[in-house]
């Protein structure tokens, strides 16, 4: 008889997610939590269920640019894929844009906004890219007061009605390099009418959206960032012509291949200042800060469905005699990347409450210190444990997971991205060493470690606080150290020290939790997962002997003396 492989199944998704369910009973009130379980039980069905049906049967189509009619008119439409149809109005109506603003959980309502996401990503084929562009622009608007704006816009950005919802683009990338914003040649000029903008934007992800904020210089003004100014734009007119925007195409990526994201031109587009003719980067930020938060919810979102395959197949498949279930060597591999899982999961939703606490005006000014210092080492942390697990998750499907219709593939082609929207890895460290530079920053992550470990009192726990306090202090006595000498070795080592500080704070996060887990539901696989998640390496601090010129000539491959 001809042996076939079983593939992998999925449950639902709430159900089956120990992980978030346990988060949940612990920092919701009860209340809220029965409110809100029902529709998480419904998304997790439809993630589990329908959705990834359709994600796999969908696996080969990919958006459509058509730039002329039959007529020879430029109408540039794009037709997206069957899911993304299916997911917009599943979005709109589950509210995963509005639960934030309707605030009908208070400081909560970002945890319940967000725990809907994490289940509607894995099967959403990357719809979160324009539902975090949405959230952030909704923010932003709001933040700049411009009533004009709001009153046009946010209704329609944070709707529950499909027929009225607006999704919202972000346009920064331009050819002349995406994370120095500040070369940007888009020009702003003032006409009778009101703001044409005139240049070319690289990328532009989810150009279907009907609304766009982007960054142009105003004629006249300085370069640089601060000379630019936030706009805000429609990408049709009233009868549905393009508003001065020509498509080029659609940029061929290696993953995210169901978002499309375009190349385009900007030839007198109208626009409206958001929030003055100068400071365009500054005030962007409240948008980069929320998509930087859905990137890092939506990567262990990714890291979940990763899991939940690995773990199915893991029983089925039959390999040397027996399943890989009951394999020694295959068990140490997963029982790895669970750990990761798990406490990329509890820093990326400490983002997540820390930005409800701050829209309900529960943050001091050291507390906004610390969100400001939390965002991008989040972001940065989660995002490369992302790669990591996505890569080992697949490998651990041998052949399958190289062959493109088992639909495993996807799982690392759209990880890959997570480290580079929103900011690099190196970007972002950058980011935070300037914020470490300044005030107390560092003083209070090492508070907010020993306030979050405080209670624990598990042996095994206790000594893995140790571990994430020694490798914070050791991250200030690098950086102590560096400016000192040299701030080029601070510069050299930003990304290690980041990454120290986060997989830091996600120990600590993840200690706390687990303590909380023995004591509340007598369950130690939290307790596991720290223990295993301190081994993996929580300090990564390079050698302080390291040399700038010989790490130079090293990766330039340039000729050295001996």
């Amino acid at each position: 008889m001809t042996f076939l492989q079983t593939p992998p199944e999925l449950g639902n998704q709430y159900d089956d997610d120990r992980v978030l369910r346990s988060f949940l009973r612990r920092v919701l009130p009860d209340d809220v939590l029965r409110a809100i379980e029902p529709e998480l039980r419904e998304l997790g069905a439809w993630s589990g269920g329908e959705g990834y049906t359709l994600q796999l049967a969908d696996r080969k189509n990919e958006p459509v640019h058509t730039p002329w009619d039959a007529w020879g008119r430029r109408i540039d439409a794009i037709e997206v894929t069957a899911l993304w149809k299916q997911a917009a109005r599943i979005a709109a109506e589950k509210g995963l844009v509005a639960a934030a603003y309707e605030k009908k959980h208070g400081a909560f309502s970002r945890v319940h906004q967000f725990a809907l996401a994490y289940l509607f990503e894995p099967s959403s084929d990357v719809y979160t890219c324009p539902l975090a562009m949405t959230d952030g622009a909704a923010k932003t608007l709001l933040a700049h007061g411009n009533r004009a704006l709001i009153d046009r816009a946010v209704p329609r950005l944070t709707s529950r009605d499909p027929e009225m919802a607006w999704t919202s683009g972000q346009w920064m990338t331009e050819r002349t390099g995406g994370s120095d914003v500040g070369k940007s040649e888009t020009e702003a000029i003032e006409s009778a009418d009101g703001w044409r903008l005139h240049g070319v934007k690289w990328f532009t992800s989810a150009t279907t959206s009907p609304m766009a904020l982007t960054l142009a210089r105003p004629r006249g003004n300085a370069a640089g960032g601060k000379g630019l100014a936030l706009f805000y734009l429609e990408v049709r007119n009233r009868d549905g012509s393009m508003n001065g925007i020509q498509i080029h195409r659609l940029k061929d990526k290696l993953g995210t291949r169901k978002v499309p994201t375009a190349e385009l031109t900007l030839d007198g587009t109208l626009a409206t200042l958001v929030a003055g003719t100068t400071d365009g980067v500054r005030n962007i930020a409240p948008m980069l800060n929320i998509t930087r938060t859905w990137n890092s919810v939506c990567g262990v979102g990714g890291l979940r469905r990763a899991m939940a395959l690995v773990r199915d197949f893991a029983r089925r498949r039959e390999a040397f005699g027996s399943t890989l279930s009951r394999k020694p060597l295959h068990l140490e591999t997963v029982a790895g990347l669970q750990a990761e899982y798990e406490a990329a999961f509890h820093l990326a939703f400490a983002m997540v409450e820390w930005l409800g606490r701050e829209e309900n005006g529960a943050l001091g000014e050291s507390d906004q210190t610390l969100l400001r210092l939390l965002t991008p080492i989040g972001k940065l942390t989660t995002g490369r444990m992302a790669v990591h697990v996505a890569t080992e998750a697949v490998e651990s499907f041998g052949g399958a997971g190289y062959v493109e219709d088992t639909g495993l593939p996807r799982l690392l082609r759209d990880a890959q991205v997570l480290s580079i929207w929103e900011g690099t890895t190196n970007v972002l460290s950058l980011d935070a060493l300037k914020v470490l530079a300044k005030g107390d920053a560092l003083q209070r992550w090492q508070f907010e470690i020993e306030s979050l470990t405080r209670d624990v009192r598990d042996d095994a726990l206790r000594s893995l606080v140790s571990v994430a306090a020694g490798a914070t202090r050791d991250a200030g006595a690098f950086l102590r150290t560096a400016a000192e000498s040299d701030l080029q070795l601070a510069e050299a080592g930003a990304r290690h020290v980041a990454m120290t500080l986060g997989r830091s704070l996600a120990l600590a996060l993840l200690v706390r939790h687990a303590q909380w887990s023995l004591d509340t539901e007598r369950d130690g696989r939290s307790r596991l997962a720290a223990i295993r998640f301190a081994r993996n390496g929580i300090n990564v601090l390079p050698p302080r002997s390291a040399s700038l010129a010989d790490t130079a000539a090293l990766a330039m491959d340039e000729p050295t003396p001996v």
